[in-house]
């Protein structure tokens, strides 16, 4: 189709010179209803959701999500057949930490391989320019990708409890030892629900600071695992001296040295597992009970939070406007 100047000249006339000729190149039109901006919102979210398990892509992109996936998932079935061998013993794993060592080294192998690939791929391919061509607003897309990203980290922190829950009340007897568990469940979910937000919103606003893909798990990556390393290694060297109830260490007073209670304060795993304990976890954790400053750690999980949210925001504001 051309169109010089909109002028279109009488049927079974040649064009006037200076003006354009309009041709029907057979497309068919589309009649159907227009579902508007809610409905994109959905399908971006469904879309996304799909791809941080590798659904809809090769069999290569799923082998990391259902490996961690799986990995986690089989502390619980352990437990479950344990439990179906020897009926009436106690479970061998806390709901709210879940395998403290296992749960934060799954989370970040999952986080940083598979945030890349639910913003990483749209900004190398530069396709943000369709999707706000579209009657959604600017800040829909990142709103939908870490609601499908938080999502995805709940399947992979929660499923397992759901397994670890049900695995135990099969062997359990009696309906309190069921609501026993039950309690006990809860709190455990709520725990993992902090976990999902917050590594969701570090891992996409890391992987937004670049389109390649592998720089951007380096980022995630790197950025989780020094930080985790380094607040073990701070708390680790605050720790020595006397031992107490629990293996936690004790001061010259019989207090937990302060610089073991805010070692944690670096790292996102230990932070959450600060808040953990600061809204009354009492199961061993990465970090001793950080007592009177425990609320540090909800100021600290709120403020990463917050700056990332910030962050994302003003990533795909500057985005949108490219």
């Amino acid at each position: 189709m051309t169109a010089d100047s909109g002028a279109v000249s009488p049927a079974g006339l040649e064009p006037a010179a200076g003006t354009g000729v309009i041709h029907d190149l057979g497309y068919r039109h589309y009649e159907g209803p227009r579902l508007g901006r809610a409905a994109i919102i959905r399908a971006l979210y469904w879309h996304s959701l799909r791809s941080a398990f590798g659904i809809g892509r090769g069999a290569k992109a799923k082998i990391v999500p259902f490996l961690m996936f799986a990995l986690m998932c089989l502390p619980a079935i352990v437990n479950a057949i344990a439990l179906a061998q020897h009926p009436g013993q106690p479970r061998i794993i806390d709901y709210d930490t879940y395998l403290y060592r296992l749960r934060p080294l799954v989370m970040l192998i999952f986080v940083a391989a598979q945030a890349p690939e639910l913003v990483s791929r749209d900004l190398r391919s530069h396709v943000l320019p369709l999707y706000l061509s579209r009657p959604m607003r600017r800040l829909d897309y990142p709103l939908a990708k870490l609601a499908a990203f938080t999502a995805a980290c709940l399947l992979v922190l929660e499923i397992p409890l759901i397994i670890l829950y049900v695995g135990t009340i099969v062997s359990a007897t009696g309906g309190s030892a069921i609501w026993a568990q039950t309690r006990a469940l809860i709190p455990g979910m709520g725990i993992a629900v902090l976990w999902a937000v917050l590594l969701a919103a570090i891992g996409l606003v890391l992987a937004s600071l670049t389109g390649r893909r592998a720089y951007a798990t380096g980022i995630i990556a790197i950025y989780l695992f020094l930080t985790w390393t380094l607040s073990t290694i701070l708390v680790n060297i605050a720790q020595q001296g006397p031992v107490g109830p629990n293996h936690v260490p004790l001061g010259p007073n019989g207090v937990v040295p302060l610089g073991a209670r805010l070692g944690g304060l670096i790292s996102p795993f230990t932070v959450l597992d600060g808040v953990r304990q600061w809204l009354g976890g009492t199961n061993p954790g990465p970090i001793p009970p950080p007592g009177n400053v425990g609320i540090l750690y909800g100021v600290m999980y709120l403020a990463l939070l917050a700056a990332c949210l910030a962050g994302l925001a003003a990533r795909y504001r500057k985005v949108g406007a490219a």
